[in-house]
């Protein structure tokens, strides 16, 4: 059963969030009923070891499940694991107080056209090793439902925004392996999409050419000069003229951009200035499918860090683009505390995506519950 604060009808509910940027496990704490939240402002993140990154990276593009990647899975959720542990710990409590944790797993294939979406990790020992009840599975039955099942995040973003006292219409821009907007209307009405690559192939350039995963502070974006050709042929792509709703796998558009820069014979820094530009330009690209154009952009996700990418979004949206911590979000824990979010709306039998998130019919409940045997 979950933990319930009576007085207010809020759960304290761990999210937790493995993102395709594959650096680690960001893990949060946040208290709600499932429709209002009250950020608590701990969160923790656990990097992913090199060796463990390589091995989850092998299981991307599996349309189904080898022999080995069960043991991936395994090993991916003992991070979860000490990701609790760490956050109960800065934060002072015990697992006895927390109602649910939110277990989204690492997604290595995602085509939901052909009505799959895959998350690997392992729920029920989650739930068993932490002694907590586990919500996971959250996006199999808004695509089963004819779905995207993805993003999931805007009815988190709605939720946040509704108290930040903006001006609407705004848009929440999540940049992490693959970037994605969610549009929230001056009557709540909300559209979320993929724009397109996030971090994934500035990331994975960065570890081909110099060993390190990520472009610090966009700085080596910054110190090159990028190649206007490969932006007007990687807009070419079909995916950016697709009406919203739609979704994108990490690995969608890779062969294609990295193609493109490959072809080019780019060094590094020029490489990196001209992924980020390709990253840019989809974000730009999406504004011409949205309800009407945003007063302000707020980012969060890893994205918000690279100097580079904010700057060409400002000079190119025209409007204002802040991180999302002016609002007094953290920006690194956004996608984990939507997942305790979540969590707590499937335990409330509310739905987790609606017709303008992911094209679903009619809003879609979604999740499955994993108990704890030591909390029976």
């Amino acid at each position: 059963m979950a933990v319930v604060n009576a007085q207010k009808n809020w759960i304290k509910a761990i999210g937790m969030m493995s993102g395709t940027s594959l650096d680690g496990v960001d893990a949060a704490l946040i208290e709600t009923d499932g429709v209002e939240v009250r950020r608590t402002g701990h969160a923790v993140f656990v990097p992913y070891s090199p060796e463990l990154r390589e091995r989850m990276r092998a299981c991307f593009g599996n349309r189904s499940a080898t022999n080995t990647e069960h043991v991936v899975a395994d090993d991916l959720t003992l991070v979860h694991v000490d990701a609790i542990n760490m956050l109960l710990d800065r934060a002072s409590i015990s697992p006895s107080e927390i109602g649910v944790i939110g277990f989204h797993g690492q997604t290595v294939f995602h085509e939901p056209a052909s009505g799959i979406t895959r998350q690997i990790g392992t729920p029920d020992m989650l739930a068993e090793k932490t002694g907590i009840p586990v919500v996971a599975d959250f996006r199999l039955a808004d695509v089963a439902a004819g779905g995207e099942g993805a993003p999931l995040a805007p009815v988190y973003h709605a939720a946040l925004m509704k108290s930040a006292g903006v001006d609407m219409p705004v848009a929440v821009l999540n940049i992490g392996g693959v970037s994605n907007v969610t549009w929230i209307g001056p009557d709540e009405e909300l559209l979320a999409f993929d724009c397109g690559p996030g971090n994934a192939r500035i990331d994975d350039w960065m570890l081909r050419h110099t060993g390190t995963p990520v472009d610090l502070n966009g700085a080596t974006a910054a110190s090159g000069l990028p190649d206007p050709m490969i932006e007007v042929r990687f807009l070419e792509d079909p995916y950016f003229d697709r009406i919203p709703p739609k979704s994108l796998d990490r690995e969608d558009m890779a062969l294609r951009i990295d193609g493109l820069v490959a072809e080019a014979k780019l060094g590094v820094a020029d490489g990196a200035a001209t992924l980020a530009q390709c990253t840019v330009a989809a974000i730009v690209a999406g504004v011409n499918h949205l309800p009407e154009a945003p007063l302000q952009w707020f980012v969060c996700g890893g994205g918000r860090h690279n100097d580079y990418l904010m700057a060409q979004l400002n000079n190119r949206l025209g409007v204002p683009v802040r991180s999302v911590d002016e609002l007094d979000w953290d920006g690194d824990a956004v996608e984990a505390e939507c997942f305790g979010y979540l969590a707590v709306r499937h335990l409330r039998d509310l739905p987790l995506s609606f017709p303008g998130t992911t094209g679903v019919p009619e809003p879609c409940r979604g999740g499955k519950l994993y108990h704890s045997k030591k909390a029976a």
